[in-house]
């Protein structure tokens, strides 16, 4: 899971870079720490102007990931503790990642390296602990075939395929016991990894919100910084 969850992230980010974005916070605080020291007026500017820029990109963010996000919730099935996922209830913009061929090939690699199907097993021993198990959005949208289609489950990693499905769904073809196909072409496992990005994007969201308030609070003492400082200019 940690390849995807980094793949996800950078994928959902592509032009984002948590390291990139620290730095140049710290060099922009720097320049105020310099401009507060020895009271200069023109690097307080400069810092104020940067900060500013960094305030409304956090927010105009912030914005569009809430927006994103908007969309997509689960669907409850009798007797499972978990909920299935349906890819058209998640924003067009989703869909549009999610079902272009190439993106979707790196993801589903990850998937597939990540053993998080294989590991079933291993986690539910029973098949009784399987069907109690809460399992995560990925885990029942990729590792397992639909609930509508009605294949009986043998144990955590594999389902009695000689069953004719009971339902029109297309992944209920699409689903293999085969270790590297399980249902990693089914419009399920998409929803389930778009379900998990959803996740973490509200989670950035919500921390930039935090962020957001916190620099909003350092702008307002810079700005207070720079007036003294033009103060002690004009007196001198």
């Amino acid at each position: 899971m940690d390849q995807l969850h980094h793949y996800a992230f950078g994928y959902s980010f592509p032009h984002s870079s948590c390291s990139g974005s620290w730095g140049f916070i710290f060099i922009i605080s720097i320049i105020g720490f310099l401009g507060a020291l020895k009271n200069n007026s023109i690097l307080l500017w400069a810092y104020l102007i940067l900060l500013c820029l960094i305030l409304v990109g956090i927010l105009v963010f912030t914005v569009l990931a809430f927006i994103v996000t908007n969309n997509g919730s689960g669907h409850s099935v009798a007797g499972l503790r978990y909920k299935e996922y349906q890819l058209q209830d998640y924003s067009s913009w989703f869909l549009k990642q999610l079902n272009d061929a190439h993106n979707w090939e790196r993801l589903k690699s990850c998937l597939v390296k990540s053993e998080d199907c294989n590991d079933l097993s291993k986690k539910y021993k029973s098949l009784r602990q399987y069907k109690s198990a809460k399992l995560t959005p990925i885990e029942a949208g990729c590792c397992r075939p639909p609930s509508e289609c009605g294949y009986p489950s043998v144990n955590a990693s594999y389902y009695d395929l000689s069953y004719h499905p009971v339902s029109s769904n297309k992944d209920c073809k699409l689903y293999k016991n085969s270790r590297a196909v399980k249902c990693y072409n089914c419009d399920s496992c998409k929803a389930g990894v778009a379900q998990y990005m959803r996740i973490q994007w509200r989670v950035v969201a919500i921390f930039n919100v935090i962020l957001f308030v916190l620099l909003s609070v350092i702008y307002f003492i810079g700005c207070c910084a720079r007036q003294n400082a033009t103060q002690n200019r004009s007196k001198t």
